[in-house]
């Protein structure tokens, strides 16, 4: 399976800009992150993550290896967040979403635990 998929859509997050990230949603998206209440809309999800984005420096993500089937793709991936103390702090992470077929996710799910990232 090619990691084409998965490389555009984590080439996007990774430049760190919410609104490029929410051209990839449809209007009505849901977006869930670890254990936090899903997020609905693409205008409230890129207003998460600007607010996200404001406690760290940055990111991005290796993947390990991903899955389509249909219009489902799954992700593993490794991902190395910059602290707003200069340090790096990389997680493991899986995320999957759903894309419809004009191409735009209408369904984004990211399972990780942050807590090594806001760690002292």
């Amino acid at each position: 399976m090619s990691d084409d998929v998965a490389l555009r859509v984590f080439q996007v997050v990774d430049t760190f800009d919410p609104d490029k990230f929410a051209q990839l949603l449809t209007e009505d998206a849901t977006l869930v992150f670890g254990n936090a209440e899903p997020t609905v809309g693409r205008a409230a999800i890129a207003a998460g993550l600007r607010t996200f984005f404001s406690t760290i420096g940055g990111l991005r993500h290796r993947i390990v290896r991903s899955w389509q089937l249909d219009a489902d793709t799954i992700a593993e991936t490794e991902v190395t967040y910059r602290r707003l103390d200069g340090k790096d702090v990389s997680v493991a992470a899986v995320s999957i979403w759903r894309t419809r077929d004009d191409g735009l996710i209408s369904d984004y799910r990211i399972f990780i635990d942050l807590a090594p990232v806001y760690a002292a």
